[in-house]
């Protein structure tokens, strides 16, 4: 898998991870049950097997098959000799378990259907696209490009303008294309967090994917107890954070020991300190830390990748453009980089590496080689044969104007430039 293909393959992998997810609490279902049903029988079970091999070889052997048969039976009514009450208790308690696991396999197999349909509809959408053309990329980009600003503006938050741009565009009219459901409960998690500074939403989310969390050895319970507890110490509730610390946060102290001190040391410094260390663990700007934290786990979790489509697709075509000669001062116009805003984006990437230098000819826009050979007017600048030839024609045959000088010039005056 390359280009295209490998950029594009999180359409298909984030749908074919939850259907692995799915496979895997359906066998945790059927686990269950076959462990709510052994536990139900169990001991009938046990004494049946005793029983069937109580033989000590040394009797007759249908005597001891006999004996065995009897006990077996016996092992089996285990439940009527308890007590008709007992028995139809466990049953009663058998049977409501297994009618909650069965509503659980249930909702398992719809999500399955679910998962599944999209991996389709994805695997069908790249196959209409295909590979890269050798003509007509335009047409082929913006068929991505929709799903590519779609998936932008959903990281955003901007779901309504989002939901706008699937309604117009006819390939994305299939709903199992994006991801709605995973970023609108996402983005009422951010909310709370940015907005009403509530932990609670991302608490609830983190008690749901305890496990898998863990499998990712996420910080983000961790930082959003600390987080419940400095806010606590903030409002001068100092028995409160210290009941809250006792239940929520000592837990955590085997792991995160020199983070939990440094939380602990804001019952005596308090919200008003001027000390730096401290006085960190209360500014507002911890609440999109950790709105931005929920976000990067949802992503790994779900196997997003962590930055947007159109930010990978920006960067790249920065790299490429991007060269010392972009921040000089005589730049050429025709490159996006001599404007200021692209330099801000292109800040922090690494420049283009040109092992050999291209020329490009301004007249055709094409690249002069030993195919296409550099011509030098007398005034100094340099087209390729092509666009000579391109010029000679408008000007009769005999002559040609420079397009940037509007100098005329004769075809003998020209000469052939060399690349070495």
């Amino acid at each position: 898998m390359s280009g295209a293909e490998s950029i594009d393959s999180h359409l298909v992998r984030v749908p074919f991870e939850a259907l692995k997810r799915a496979a895997k609490d359906r066998k945790a279902a059927v686990d269950e049950a076959a462990e709510a049903v052994a536990a139900a029988f169990g001991s009938g079970s046990a004494r049946a097997a005793n029983g069937g091999g109580g033989g000590d070889g040394d009797g007759d052997g249908d005597d001891d098959a006999d004996a065995g048969a009897l006990t077996a039976a016996h092992g089996t009514s285990a439940m009527e000799t308890e007590g008709g009450g007992d028995a139809a208790a466990r049953l009663d308690t058998l049977l409501t378990k297994l009618q909650g696991i069965k509503r659980k396999l249930s909702a398992v197999s719809e999500a399955e259907a679910s998962h599944a349909l999209r991996v389709r509809a994805r695997l069908d959408f790249l196959a209409m696209v295909g590979p890269p053309p050798k003509t007509g990329v335009i047409a082929w980009n913006h068929k991505r490009l929709d799903l590519i600003l779609t998936d932008y503006l959903l990281r955003g938050g901007f779901n309504a303008t989002a939901a706008s741009l699937t309604q117009r565009a006819p390939h994305l009219s299939d709903a199992q294309l994006t991801d709605f459901a995973l970023f609108e409960s996402s983005s009422k998690v951010v909310r709370a967090l940015t907005e009403r500074r509530d932990c609670g939403p991302a608490l609830a989310w983190c008690s749901e994917n305890r496990a898998r969390l863990k499998r990712l050895k996420s910080k983000l319970e961790f930082k959003l107890r600390v987080q419940e507890f400095l806010e606590l110490v903030s409002k001068e509730r100092r028995l409160d954070a210290v009941a809250y610390a006792r239940t929520h946060l000592a837990p955590w102290a085997s792991t995160y020991m020199p983070e939990l001190q440094r939380a602990f040391a804001a019952l005596i410094f308090t919200r008003s300190t001027k000390c730096k260390p401290y006085a960190d663990l209360f500014d507002a700007s911890a609440w999109p830390e950790l709105a931005q934290l929920f976000l990067r786990d949802v992503y790994r979790m779900h196997a997003l990748p962590q930055a947007s489509m159109l930010a990978v697709h920006m960067q790249a075509g920065l790299c490429a453009l991007k060269t010392p000669q972009s921040y000089a001062a005589s730049c050429s116009r025709e490159d996006p980089l001599h404007l200021a805003e692209f330099q801000a984006l292109a800040r922090g990437l690494p420049f283009a590496k040109h092992v050999h230098s291209k020329l490009l000819c301004s007249v055709t826009r094409e690249i002069m080689n030993d195919a296409n050979p550099p011509m030098v007017l007398p005034n100094g600048y340099v087209y390729s044969a092509r666009a000579v030839e391109r010029l000679l024609e408008a000007g009769g045959g005999a002559k040609l104007t420079c397009p940037i000088t509007k100098t005329e010039h004769s075809a003998d005056e020209l000469r052939r430039a060399f690349i070495v």
